[in-house]
């Protein structure tokens, strides 16, 4: 077995090859563990500013609805339709299919996932149903219901920030504390 000194101004040690490879998978969990929460920090905040720009969109849209102007009304509505299916589909791809999938193994974070997923599934059915109403419209006649089915959409988001601010201050606090990834 070989050995690497190191020395130092008052001791002289010997650190094994097996000591040197449990150093070196420490290290390398070390960085997968902050590789990973620096990917979990990022989704967070992305997920964050798709909302923030979806309700931003949903405002514009509910002013634009009362002038008049339908053409623009149209235009704004599909680029509000795209904002909002970007921001579920982030939630959901990045966030909740992990946990859905059984992969996530947090036990705090799976708690609240049980308890505020059935929210989070019945207002992406509302942002679907949203999407799939209004998606390939190009008509004004289309938009004879637009201001209901908008504040039925405002509804929704309030209830999934609400439900989704559990999620990501679970998912906040576990970015803080530290894990078990030293023992081996």
């Amino acid at each position: 077995m070989q050995a690497a000194e190191v020395k130092d101004n008052k001791s002289r040690m010997t650190v094994s090859d097996s000591q040197i490879d449990t150093i070196a998978q420490i290290a390398e969990r070390i960085t997968r563990e902050n590789d990973r929460r620096e990917r979990q920090s990022n989704t967070i905040n992305e997920l964050l500013q798709e909302r923030q720009e979806v309700l931003v969109g949903l405002c514009e849209l509910a002013d634009l609805n009362g002038i008049g102007d339908h053409q623009q009304a149209i235009s704004s509505l599909k680029s509000f339709i795209q904002r909002l299916v970007d921001y579920t589909a982030l939630g959901h791809f990045e966030i909740y299919d992990r946990m859905l999938s059984g992969e996530e193994r947090r036990v705090g974070l799976n708690r609240v996932m049980q308890r505020v997923y059935p929210t989070i599934a019945s207002t992406t059915q509302v942002f679907v149903d949203f999407n799939d109403k209004y998606e390939g419209i190009d008509e004004l006649d289309g938009l004879t219901v637009l201001n209901e089915d908008l504040s039925n959409i405002g509804e929704s988001m309030a209830e999934r920030i609400e439900s989704e601010d559990l999620v990501l201050r679970e998912l906040s606090n576990q970015l803080e504390s530290p894990s078990e990834i030293y023992s081996l």
